[in-house]
């Protein structure tokens, strides 16, 4: 890598549009990324997610406003040779052993870290001789994260980094990125696992519609939604549910509904009044998956009303 991280920008886009066909995917989106700093880029799918990374790592060029990588172009090798990436779908050549492809890879850097350090930080000790067709989804996805991380990136980004992993490899993993935070990288993640995006990310961005809807800590996103989540099962439908009293949202998964509220004795006392059978409940604070759940509903239904 070329020296260490500035207090300049790592990455930015500054109005970026971006058109894929005759879909608005980016529509002025504006994001900074510091040094150090671990961003989580979340959003539904199709709100303009993947974009952004195309266009922060140069496989994209916006249609207008600005994509800046370390202060220039990112298409230019010198720049895109500070970053390292880990993409959701990347192939990798069977007939290599990991070790193999590993030391290749490292040899497209100027300084790049020990071979041994980096498989070591991706969890393949024991599979440095295995050619990669051999290996699974999981292990494939493991040699891929050795490759962002092979020349000592100072900015590190993660496209659905865990997708395949097992807990104890993602465990591992978001040890790794930690590190790497720790020696000043920046990280731009993006992930449907919101607990990978607690666990890591200072900072959580919510784009929907190629426009940035929520920009702030975990805890400030969280916060935004002033609620606490009651979860349960019962056999009340959502139109009732959704007629408690201090009820601001709703979601069900496997059959259990959680609600938001803003009261939960308020809400519960009416909820077993109406449903006797009420069973599986619990109440929690707002997870940051409720947070974001409601706000992209909430901007959804916005963007209803101003049709």
């Amino acid at each position: 890598m070329q020296g260490s991280p500035s207090s300049e920008p790592v990455a930015a886009l500054s109005g970026a549009i971006k058109r894929r066909g005759s879909t608005l995917a980016l529509d002025g989106l504006d994001l900074v990324i510091a040094p150090g700093q671990c961003v989580a880029l979340l959003g539904p799918n199709g709100a303009g997610k993947s974009t952004c990374v195309g266009l922060l790592t140069g496989r994209l060029r916006p249609d207008a406003g600005y994509a800046f990588l370390f202060g220039g172009d990112p298409r230019e090798a010198r720049h895109r040779a500070r970053m390292g990436v880990m993409l959701q779908e990347a192939g990798l050549p069977r007939t290599l052993t990991v070790r193999e492809q590993v030391d290749l890879f490292r040899g497209y850097y100027r300084n790049p870290r020990s071979l041994d350090d980096t498989l070591a930080l991706a969890g393949l000790e024991g599979l440095e001789r295995r050619r990669c067709g051999a290996l699974s989804g999981g292990q494939q996805r493991r040699v891929q994260f050795a490759m962002a991380l092979a020349g000592k990136p100072d900015l590190l980004v993660l496209d659905e980094p865990s997708t395949g992993l097992d807990i104890e490899a993602r465990r591992g993993m978001w040890s790794a990125v930690r590190a790497e935070i720790d020696r000043g990288a920046a990280v731009l993640l993006t992930t449907h696992h919101l607990d990978e995006a607690e666990a890591l990310a200072d900072r959580i961005v919510i784009i929907d519609r190629g426009r940035v809807i929520a920009d702030g800590s975990p805890k400030a996103i969280k916060a935004r939604v002033a609620a606490v989540a009651v979860r349960c099962r019962t056999r009340l439908s959502d139109s009732e549910l959704m007629a408690l009293p201090c009820v601001t949202g709703l979601s069900r998964e496997g059959g259990r509904v959680t609600l938001l509220t803003t009261s939960a004795p308020d809400t519960l006392r009416q909820l077993l009044a109406q449903d006797l059978g009420v069973d599986d409940l619990s109440v929690a604070s707002a997870s940051l998956e409720d947070a974001v759940t409601r706000l992209v509903e909430g901007q959804a239904q916005h963007n209803l009303e101003t049709v």
